[in-house]
């Protein structure tokens, strides 16, 4: 179902060091059926990024997280290739990757900020005391018309 808005999600989780080049070969062609849970669940632009060090990053789109949380919990593709996948990652307390990893804040967003800009009826200001005066600033990420929906969840996961 779409809302008209897509929430950005960013995540983090630690790598065992030792297992890197395991991790990435896994990834190199992740299981078809894997890939199609993903899909059907309504996560899109989905990337990772690898540390050296192990630390990783995700990135997904998705209209509505909470339910790609459930339908991907749901989802007897999934469960085998979260097991297997959680040995591979520190600090995770034995939960799935998926449900486990914590979010972190967007604060930035260039393509709202432009929208905002070029919203009609917005002035245009030169100088950005004026931008601001006598309006309320969006929050940040949030276009004009439209807030954007990032997921904050902002659990820790010290190392």
């Amino acid at each position: 179902m779409s809302t008209g808005t897509t929430q950005r999600v960013c995540f983090q989780l630690q790598v065992d060091p030792a297992r890197l080049d395991e991790y990435r070969e896994r990834h190199a062609a992740v299981q078809p059926d894997m890939l199609r849970a993903i899909e059907a669940s309504g996560r899109r632009n989905y990337s990772l990024f690898l540390r050296e060090d192990g630390l990783l990053i995700g990135y997904y789109e998705v209209d509505d997280d909470d339910a790609a949380q459930a339908a991907l919990a749901n989802d007897p593709r999934t469960a085998p290739w979260e097991a297997e996948m959680a040995e591979f990652f520190v600090a995770l307390d034995g939960g799935r990757p998926d449900q486990g990893a914590p979010r972190i804040p967007e604060v930035f967003h260039l393509e709202d900020q432009l929208a905002a800009l070029d919203a009609p009826g917005e002035p245009a200001a030169s100088d950005p005391a004026d931008r601001h005066a006598g309006t309320e600033t969006p929050a940040p990420g949030a276009a004009a018309g439209h807030a954007a929906s990032v997921t904050t969840r902002t659990e820790s996961s010290e190392q």
